[in-house]
Order: C-alpha cells, then structure tokens, then sequence
C-alpha cells in the first residue's frame, strides 16, 4: 500500500489542466507550448493542480487523475519536492470500465477516499469556425464527450464512492462546474459545448437531498471567470485585463474550506467571481 502513513485520501479527477503549458487548449489557441517559468507552482496546473497540492499541505495523501499518467508527471514530481505524498492513477471519464478499475486500484493502494474533487474539463467546441455556432452544426460525437464528462462520468464517479462514504458517515463529493451551468446558454465561437455543465449542477443537487442526511457533503462550485495558467495568462484579454485573472491557489483554498465546514453549517453552492467582474446568473 502506498499510503503507508494512512493518511485521509483526497482524489482529484482531472488534476491537470487543458491549460498547462503543454495542454490542448494551449496549443489551440497559441500554436504550441508557452513558457511556464515566470508562473508559482500553483498555477502550473490549473484548479486542478491547486486543489491537489492544497490538500496536500494538509496532510492528505492525494491521488491524481489524468487520461494519460504523463500529463501529471510534473505535478506529482511538484508535490513530493514539497514533501507531499501522491499517487498518479489513469481515469478516463468516458469509460465505466476505466472508472472502476481507477477506484479498486486507489482504494487498495490509497484507502477509501474521503475527499473526491471532480475537476474535469474538455474543450470540444472550441475549434468550430464562427460560421458553425449554432447547436445543428454540433457533431453528435462533441455532445456525447460533454456528456460524458458533465453528467455520465460523474453518475458513474458517484456510484463508486458514495456507497463507501455513506457507509463510514462522512466525506466530501465536491465539483468544479462554471457558470454555464446556472442556465442554458449559447455557445459562441471558441467555447466549448457547456451546456451539459446543467446536469452537472443537478447532479449535485441530487446527492445532496440524498447522501447529507448520511454524513456526505456535497457541494459545485461555480468558478466565474477566466482561471490563472500558463495558457490562459499568454491570452491578450488576461494581459490586458489582469485584475479578471482568479488565482487557482485561492480556488482551492475554497475547495478546502468546503470540506473543512462544520456538518452543522454545510454550503451546497458556492460561486466564486473576481472582484472588478459581475457574477454569473
């Protein structure tokens, strides 16, 4: 067993960032890598990458989740320097298969969790031309990646681990989501199909009438705005407009406080929005 110390596991799906400086959503929009040197190791990574090196400050043993162990190779290196502990396992959301056998391989070698952050994301949409934004140019096989990783992964997610937090009394199912998930909204040239984010947000709100009253807290966070990381500081809007940049550190000291709640006083919905921005409705 890996988690030797036995220590409290968090997971974090989706731990790296389409935003790092080798992620997807870097290339297409900048052509190729950029440089992350001038970032702090809190924004390498994105929230996820936050998150994860969050909650190991705190003295959790943090499994990482990717699609591919590579992406999260630099992360865990990250978290260990900083005398951390870790573990990369590979989880593809798409994949009832995938997900169960990441969650039989992190409860042998990690422990049941007792924190699960759902933080994945995807870009799928964002390379249609301007000329294709309406819903009818949408290739069936966009919509199914969305709902694959807004509403069926994490229906298959939750099916792994509530079962055992219900069981033990306690733990935390928290959700990164965005503010396209407060209503239906179009999508304009260079977003992303986010439309599904709707089930995401009602999947929380789900779990939460049905695993609170057994010692499950069960939160989404709606992060509003434009989120600090190699790829999207490099952005002219993030250049000229800094003050709208969210610091993924302060993100995830969101996300520990969530956890860290007093059962008595629990918050099932937290939006987060910059300062010198008008939050989302």
């Amino acid at each position: 067993m890996l988690n030797e110390s036995n220590k409290p596991v968090a997971v974090v799906i989706g731990a790296t960032s389409k935003w790092q400086s080798d992620g997807r959503n870097t290339r297409l929009a900048h052509g190729a890598d950029v440089d992350d040197s001038d970032l702090p190791v809190s924004a390498r990574w994105g929230v996820g990458g936050a998150i994860a090196q969050k909650f190991a400050k705190q003295g959790f043993f943090v499994v990482l989740t990717t699609r591919q162990r590579a992406n999260a190779a630099a992360l865990q290196a990250a978290i260990e320097e900083s005398d951390g502990t870790c573990m990369t396992v590979e989880l593809d959301l798409a994949s009832a298969e995938s997900i169960h056998t990441a969650f039989a391989l992190i409860n042998s070698e990690a422990g049941a969790p007792e924190v699960v952050v759902l933080n994945a994301g995807y870009l799928e949409g964002r390379d249609l031309p301007p000329d294709q934004e309406l819903l009818e140019y949408i290739p069936t096989e966009m919509f199914d990646t969305a709902q694959d990783i807004a509403s069926r992964g994490p229906f298959l997610v939750a099916k792994e681990v509530m079962p055992i937090m219900r069981e033990r009394g306690s733990g935390s199912f928290l959700i990164t989501n965005n503010a396209a998930s407060l209503r239906g909204r179009k999508r304009y040239t260079g977003q992303s199909l986010y439309y599904p984010r709707v089930m995401m947000r009602t999947l929380a709100q789900v779990l939460t009438e049905e695993y609170s009253e057994h010692g499950v807290h069960v939160a989404n966070v709606i992060v509003d705005g434009l989120i600090d990381s190699p790829g999207t500081r490099a952005l002219p809007l993030a250049q000229t407009r800094p003050e709208i940049i969210m610091d993924p550190a302060a993100i995830a000291d969101a996300f520990f406080y969530l956890h860290s709640q007093d059962r008595s006083c629990w918050t099932h919905e937290l939006q987060l929005t910059p300062f010198s921005t008008k939050p989302s409705f």
